[in-house]
């Protein structure tokens, strides 16, 4: 009995240790682009399915909303459904569908356009609210409204970011000339 113990400790211990290995983070941009062309093809992410486009995601939704849930999401507004959401459900999406390490969905996402993962889990959701309305997606309207946002955002880092180091160049008299 006591070896027994023992040997289920071990084992727990082992998986335990195995576990924190295997969720240990990238220490490199070569560890990470590795990581994330590894992820980028896999069906399950810790035991999560992960969809394969928009159209697949949209399917996973409708099997993981609960009916309730479905009525009351179809019938609010767009934007305020978004709203409400985003902490929520656009988190469970950014999580479990591995939009920061990076997933066969975020890739799909990542090729339309879309670099955030807020803004993925934003436009999955509109999507999914549009369906279940019977609405065009739109996915072309969307990605332009996504684009011009991502601009946005880039043109205020830029404008609130720091200058590090600032260089000029001297330009030879000769080099002017030609």
């Amino acid at each position: 009995m006591k070896g027994k113990m023992w040997l289920s400790l071990l084992a727990v211990l082992l998986l335990s240790a195995l576990h924190t290995q295997a969720q240990k983070p990238p220490e490199t941009e070569s560890e990470f682009d590795e990581g994330y062309q590894r992820r980028i093809r896999l069906e399950y992410i810790d035991g999560v399915y992960i969809p394969r486009d928009l159209s697949d995601a949209l399917v996973q939704l409708n099997q993981l909303v609960d009916r309730e849930s479905r009525a009351r999401f179809k019938s609010a507004d767009e934007e305020e459904a978004i709203r409400k959401l985003h902490f929520s459900l656009g988190r469970w999406i950014t999580l479990n569908w591995g939009f920061y390490e990076g997933s066969r969905l975020s890739h799909s996402l990542k090729s339309l356009g879309i670099h955030h993962p807020d803004y993925m889990a934003q436009f999955i959701i509109r999507s999914f609210h549009r369906s279940l309305n019977s609405r065009p997606i739109d996915v072309k309207g969307q990605l332009a409204e996504i684009a011009a946002r991502q601009e946005e955002d880039r043109q205020e880092r830029i404008r609130k970011g720091t200058v590090l180091y600032q260089e000029t160049r001297k330009v030879k008299k000769d080099s002017v000339e030609r």
